[in-house]
C-alpha cells in the first residue's frame, strides 16, 4: 500500500473510531452549537413562506414546496422523494378585489375562499342581501327564491371588532360584561335561526347556489384584530368571498338601513382539474438497526388565507433544521431517521394516514416519532399518549436534553392517545409510539391559525431554534437507545363528557380523492 493511500486509511478508520467515542454530552453539544451558531432557520423560513407562498393542497404552489424541499434536502446530501399517495381537485388562486360601488365607491379588504369558483376578468356586481329571520325551514324554502341575481352575506354581524382582552383592559367591568352578554345574545339567536333555516353554516353556501345567488360574501371574524378565518367556498359555480370584519359590518349596516348596497366582485381562478397529491419523505439511512425508525414530522399543507407561517411552516422549518443538524453531527444514526412532510393534513390527516396505511413494516419498526404543528412558540408540553411505558423512554430521552431546552416542559404520563388534531394522531391510532411537540401558544388561535395573518412576520425564532435543538436531542438519543420502546397500552379512563371508558382511536383511511368526488 502506497503512503498516500495508507494514510488515507488511517485517517478514514481513526475518524469512525473517534466518532464512535464521543459521548452523549459531546453530541449533544455539538448539537446544540450547530443550532445556535449555523441556525439556517430565517432562510428556510423565507424560501417556504415568503418565495413558494401557501401551501393549499392541490395547487401549483404545494408542488412547487414539495420540490423545494426535495432539492433542500439534496443539497445537505440527504435522499429525499415526493411520494405520491392520491390526487386532489386542482386550483389556482387568482387576483381578488373587492369594491362598493353603491351608494358610494370604496375598495373593501376581501379574498376569495379555497376552491372558490371565478367570477372572470369582468367580475360580478349585484345588490347584497342578508338571511332572513325564520321560524322554520319552509319560510326559508319560500324566501329562498328572491336570492336570484343577489349576492347573499352569510354571516353574522360582529357587535365589535376590539379583542376581548382589549376590552378588560380599558372598559369597566360592568361594560365588558354587558358587551359579552349581549354577545351571547346575538350569536344564540344566530344559530338558532340558521338552524330554522335547515342548513349549517357549512351547507348554506350550496343551497343558495342553487337558488341563483350570484356570489355569497362571509366574514369569519378570528376574534383578534383584523385576523379572520379563511377556509373553503363550498360552491361549484358562484365566487364565494370573506370579507374583513370592519368592512362587513359597514355593509350589513347600510342592508339593513334600506341602503341596498351593491358590490363589484373580482375573484380570478383556474380550475386544473384532477393533480397529484404527495408527501415529501426524506431519509437518512440506519446503519446497525436500519430497519427501526426515527420520525420527525409536520405537515407540509396549509390553508391559503396568508402563507401557513405558524400552521404549518414552523413546524415544517424545524424538521428540515433538526435533520440538517443530525446530517451534519450525527450523519450514521444507528436507526434509521426519516423526515415526513404530509400533505393535507388540513383536510383530515391525509397525507400521514396514507403514509401509515402504505407503510406497515416501518410503522412496526417504529422507535418514535415526534410531530410539531400547533404555532411558533416553543415546546411546552409533552404526553405520553397512553403508551404505559413512555415515562421509561421518554424521560430517558429528555434528560440528555439541556435545561435551557426543557425547563418549561410539562409532562404527562402515560397520559391518553390523540385521535386528532394532527398527524401523529395517524401513527398513534396505529399503535405506535408517536408524540406531539405541543407550543406555547402566541395568540396562535384567534391570530394565526387558519387566518389571512399567518405570514412570516408572526415567527419567533428563537423558539423556533429551541425546538430544533431539542427534536435533533430527542431524535438522537431515540436512535442510539438500547431497548426497543414499547406499545403497551395503558388502560384508558372514563370519559367525563360521556361518562363511557375511552377506546384507543381506530386506523382511519385516507381521502385519496379530495374535492373529486
Amino acid at each position: 500500500m502506497n503512503k498516500p493511500l495508507l494514510f488515507f486509511f488511517l485517517f478514514f478508520i481513526g475518524s469512525i473510531i473517534n466518532l464512535k467515542a464521543q459521548t452523549t454530552e459531546e453530541i449533544v453539544a455539538a448539537i446544540e452549537k450547530e443550532g445556535t451558531e449555523n441556525s439556517k432557520l430565517e432562510e428556510l423560513a423565507y424560501q417556504l413562506m415568503d418565495y413558494n407562498g401557501p401551501r393549499l393542497v392541490g395547487t401549483p404552489e404545494m408542488k412547487s414546496a414539495h420540490d423545494w424541499a426535495v432539492n433542500t434536502y439534496k443539497s445537505w446530501g440527504i435522499d429525499a422523494e415526493n411520494q405520491q399517495w392520491g390526487t386532489w381537485k386542482g386550483w389556482q388562486r387568482g387576483i381578488t378585489h373587492v369594491d362598493m360601488v353603491s351608494p358610494r365607491v370604496a375598495s373593501l379588504q376581501a379574498t376569495q375562499l379555497a376552491w372558490s369558483p371565478s367570477t372572470g376578468k369582468k367580475g360580478v356586481t349585484a345588490e347584497l342581501v342578508t338571511l332572513p329571520t325564520v321560524g322554520d325551514s319552509m319560510a326559508f324554502a319560500k324566501w329562498l327564491p328572491s336570492v336570484k341575481g343577489k349576492i347573499v352575506m352569510v354571516s353574522m354581524m360582529q357587535p365589535t371588532g376590539r379583542p376581548d382582552d382589549n376590552w378588560e383592559e380599558f372598559a369597566t367591568e360592568a361594560s365588558f360584561a354587558k358587551m359579552k352578554e349581549e354577545r351571547e345574545a346575538m350569536e344564540k339567536a344566530w344559530d338558532e335561526n340558521m338552524k330554522n333555516t335547515g342548513y349549517s353554516s357549512r351547507t348554506i353556501n350550496k343551497a343558495l347556489e342553487d337558488a341563483g345567488a350570484v356570489a355569497i360574501a362571509q366574514s369569519r371574524w378570528s376574534r383578534g384584530f383584523g385576523a379572520n378565518k379563511i377556509f373553503s367556498a363550498g360552491t361549484d359555480k358562484i365566487p364565494v368571498v370573506d370579507i374583513s370584519l370592519e368592512d362587513y359590518g359597514m355593509l350589513y349596516r347600510m342592508v339593513e338601513h334600506g341602503a341596498k348596497p351593491q358590490i363589484k366582485i373580482v375573484a380570478e381562478s383556474e380550475d386544473l382539474g384532477e393533480v397529484p397529491t404527495f408527501n415529501t419523505i426524506a431519509t437518512i439511512p440506519g446503519t446497525e438497526l436500519p430497519d427501526e425508525y426515527v420520525i420527525l414530522s409536520a405537515h407540509f399543507d396549509s390553508w391559503d388565507g396568508a402563507t401557513g407561517a405558524t400552521d404549518n411552516g414552523t413546524g415544517t422549518i424545524t424538521m428540515l433544521e433538526a435533520a440538517r443538524i443530525l446530517k451534519k453531527v450525527y450523519p450514521n444514526p444507528k436507526r434509521t431517521i426519516l423526515i415526513g412532510h404530509w400533505g393535507s393534513e388540513e383536510q383530515g390527516l391525509n397525507g400521514s394516514r396514507a403514509f401509515v396505511e402504505d407503510n406497515p413494516k416501518i410503522v412496526e419498526g417504529l422507535q418514535a416519532l415526534f410531530n410539531q404543528d400547533n404555532g411558533t412558540g416553543r415546546v411546552v408540553r409533552i404526553s405520553g399518549q397512553g403508551f404505559l411505558n413512555s415515562y421509561a423512554y421518554l424521560g430517558r430521552w429528555l434528560e440528555a436534553v439541556p435545561d435551557a431546552y426543557k425547563n418549561e416542559i410539562e409532562t404527562t404520563f402515560p397520559g391518553t392517545p390523540g385521535g386528532g388534531g394532527s398527524d401523529y394522531a395517524s401513527f398513534v391510532a396505529a399503535g405506535a409510539p408517536a408524540f406531539s411537540l405541543s407550543s406555547l401558544s402566541w395568540a396562535y388561535w384567534n391570530y394565526t391559525w387558519h387566518t389571512n395573518l399567518d405570514t412570516y412576520d408572526k415567527i419567533v425564532f428563537d423558539d423556533v431554534r429551541n425546538n430544533a435543538i431539542l427534536t435533533a436531542i430527542l431524535t438522537y438519543m431515540a436512535c442510539e437507545d438500547p431497548e426497543k420502546t414499547s406499545r403497551e397500552k395503558a388502560v384508558l379512563g372514563i370519559n367525563p363528557r360521556t361518562g363511557e371508558q375511552r377506546e384507543w382511536p381506530s386506523q382511519r383511511s385516507p381521502n385519496r380523492r379530495g374535492g373529486l368526488d
